[in-house]
């Protein structure tokens, strides 16, 4: 068990579809492919690369998926990957209400294979990613197998992680620093874009800190074993370990591995956004 309670608890903020476009910005998620995520940060449609071009949305896949989440409850939650999602989102909702002063929920979509977005058209292979300019987080479902491919866990808690990782995307666009990333350059091991990821691993942390305390905690009280695969995930997921021994500071835009885990730790330990500055600290990990 990861979720307590039981029943359904609703909100208007997690459906399937994409949302319209216009934006130009979007962020890469804890695990997506590297060359996509780049190209989101560049604002360019990630079908031009992937060859996913198709912007429109499957309607019977969308109906499929909000018929889903209509049946989600608690219990579902932890046994269902869709219904992880929704619950996820609806915690850290709650968490992030309290802790930060002004913070409005986004949205949250879950698709298949290809979706419209207002930062232009993306394809499962794009990998989870969050678009500022309509302040949603985008999931395909089917990418945890691909993390699980890539070394990381199949645990709960390390599919909430990625979760948590594109919501604190969000509340980087709520401070500015997502636009003060974007101007600090998008390649390199202390580039703008390193600085972002990091620090939204660290709010992932955060989260997780909170998520089981308090008289409305969503999560049972966490294990040291459920830290540990969101940390075996963080670690899958740096540039080092996906680029492998090839691997050039010089280009990562996420993070290695090392760092990721830091900062994941950092922010679960501290339960502090505060601790969460990466772009004033000097030695990122």
């Amino acid at each position: 068990m990861t979720f307590r309670g039981s029943g359904s608890i609703e909100t208007d903020n997690v459906s399937g579809g994409g949302g319209g476009r216009g934006g130009k910005i979007a962020l890469g998620g804890g695990a997506g492919l590297l060359v996509t995520i780049v190209a989101l940060l560049f604002g360019l449609n990630p079908g031009d690369i992937m060859g996913g071009g198709d912007s429109g949305n499957d309607t019977a896949a969308v109906s499929e998926i909000d018929q889903h989440l209509n049946t989600c409850t608690i219990e579902k939650a932890n046994t269902d990957t869709i219904c992880r999602i929704k619950y996820t989102t609806i915690s850290l909702d709650r968490v992030w209400s309290d802790l930060m002063q002004g913070y409005t929920e986004p949205k949250t979509v879950i698709f298949s294979d290809a979706v419209d977005t207002g930062c232009g058209a993306a394809s499962s292979s794009t990998g989870p990613f969050y678009c500022p300019a309509d302040k949603t987080a985008y999931f395909d479902p089917t990418f945890f197998d691909t993390l699980v491919r890539m070394g990381g866990s199949d645990g709960p808690l390390s599919q909430m992680y990625v979760v948590a990782h594109e919501y604190g995307h969000h509340v980087q666009n709520l401070t500015g620093a997502l636009q003060k990333g974007n101007q600090m350059g998008s390649h390199g091991a202390t580039s703008g874009s390193v600085r972002i990821e990091l620090q939204a691993d660290c709010y992932a942390g955060v989260w997780a800190y909170h998520a089981d305390k308090g008289e409305d905690a969503m999560l049972e009280p966490l294990t040291s074993d459920q830290i540990a695969t969101a940390i075996q995930t963080a670690r899958a997921i740096g540039d080092d370990t996906i680029q492998g021994s090839n691997s050039n500071p010089e280009g990562w835009t996420h993070g290695s591995a090392k760092q990721r885990v830091k900062w994941f730790s950092t922010g679960y330990k501290s339960g502090d956004p505060g601790s969460c500055d990466t772009f004033s600290a000097t030695d990122l990990g």
